[in-house]
């Protein structure tokens, strides 16, 4: 199976200098934690996740009229649509990532997460051992 099969598509992004409002009202409306940040031709450059909000402004006090540019998450990891959803999967759970935003021609198309992946029957275990590798502590971190 594909990803294009199990993604979530018509994924709503934010600009660069869009502010950090603009993305939480994103992310409150689609009851989700993360929005791609796209430059003006739809590519991606980032993502801004719910965790980027709070560790990265509004616990610094930096308010949340900042742009995004200044809080995204860079260097994105990201798959195509005809990426195989097992191999999806995997890369997720070797970069301790949740979601995966899709890119195709170098424009956002779509995000996967783990709960696009439980909601296959066959690839329940995938997201299991992918939930499992995100979940261990990066020994790194305290």
């Amino acid at each position: 199976m594909k990803v294009r099969d199990i993604m979530t598509k018509d994924v709503s992004y934010v600009r660069l200098n869009s502010n950090i409002s603009e993305a939480a009202n994103i992310m409150k409306s689609l009851n989700v934690g993360i929005v791609p940040v796209c430059d003006e031709s739809q590519s991606p450059v980032g993502v801004i996740t719910d965790r980027d909000i709070v560790l990265r402004s509004v616990s610094e006090n930096n308010g949340a009229n900042q742009n995004v540019g200044n809080i995204m998450s860079q260097n994105i990891i990201s798959a195509t649509p005809d990426t195989d959803a097992h191999e999806a999967a995997s890369l997720m759970a070797q970069n301790q990532i949740r979601r995966l935003p899709i890119v195709e021609n170098n424009k956002i198309v779509g995000i996967l997460s783990l709960g696009d992946l439980a909601n296959v029957n066959i690839h329940v275990n995938e997201a299991g051992d992918a939930l499992s590798s995100i979940s261990k502590p990066d020994h790194g971190m305290k």
